[in-house]
């Protein structure tokens, strides 16, 4: 599909109305010259397959959240191997053969965390089993990662996740998330939501923080770890949202998450101001 100025995109999830989407995509397609429509669309998982064969010719590409990601499977009549592995995607691009779903949040969160200078972990905690978990296994799996303790609501979500774990490389046990705190681990990953009532003392100290959820205050984990002097330690959903919509943004102006943008480093740039990152 030839890249033209009448291209429209949006981000698609329930509830939509707090995305930062709009605001990244904008900056992103503004320092590329691209005149292009990027909006949000209210919409739940049982309503993605009409809504996306609905779409006209002008449509380049979806950004999806939550509950899509799972939902976007059927919808694909391609998808690359990370969105297979982890049964979920978070990007979809429409071109001549129809729309292709790709998942740009492992490398999200691989980039968000290598750029606060986590380049490598050992023994991880993970909070969650949902689409974003699966995705941070595969993150860890990526970042050398030897043992996940995962812990989650439903004790068969965790055994789900555990068995996937294993299936990609990691060493790894299941808890509620009740545990006991767990000084050993060199970076907790959350995927819950902000307002989880988690409580780990005993890592906040010394171990990086990863936490998925983002928004206008502090979660309780990224409260916990500044109280404990580690602010610097924590790395949030906003950098994990910034990387993986640069990779989008590649996706929809070339085709693929892999092809590097002209003029990358303003784009990144921009779309760091535009929430307020430096």
């Amino acid at each position: 599909m030839p890249v033209t100025a009448q291209h429209r995109l949006a981000v698609l999830g329930s509830p939509i109305a707090h995305s930062r989407s709009p605001l990244l995509h904008s900056a992103a397609y503004e320092v590329l010259g691209l005149d292009w429509r990027y909006e949000r669309i209210e919409v739940g998982a049982d309503a993605l397959g009409d809504l996306v064969r609905g779409l006209g010719p002008e449509w380049r590409g979806l950004s999806l959240t939550m509950p899509l990601k799972e939902a976007a499977l059927p919808v694909a009549a391609r998808m690359d191997d990370t969105s297979r592995i982890a049964g979920a995607g978070n990007t979809v691009v429409f071109d001549e053969g129809g729309p292709s779903l790709w998942n740009t949040d492992v490398e999200g969160i691989v980039g968000a965390l290598r750029a606060n200078g986590v380049g490598s972990v050992d023994d991880v905690v993970l909070l969650g089993t949902g689409a974003t978990a699966r995705s941070a296994l595969l993150a860890l799996a990526r970042l050398g990662a030897r043992f996940v303790m995962i812990a989650g609501r439903t004790p068969a979500n965790v055994d789900a996740a555990v068995v996937f774990a294993v299936s990609q490389g990691l060493e790894s046990r299941g808890s509620g998330l009740d545990f006991a705190d767990w000084p050993g681990a060199d970076l907790v990953v959350s995927t819950l939501p902000a307002a989880a009532g988690i409580s780990l003392p005993g890592v906040a100290t010394s171990a990086a923080l990863f936490d998925a959820a983002y928004g206008d205050r502090l979660s309780t984990l990224a409260q916990q770890w500044t109280d404990a002097g580690g602010a610097g330690r924590v790395t949030d959903g906003v950098d994990m949202l910034v990387r993986q919509a640069l990779l989008q943004v590649r996706a929809f102006v070339g085709g693929s998450p892999a092809v590097p943008l002209e003029r990358e480093e303003a784009v990144l740039r921009a779309m760091l101001a535009a929430v307020g990152r430096s």
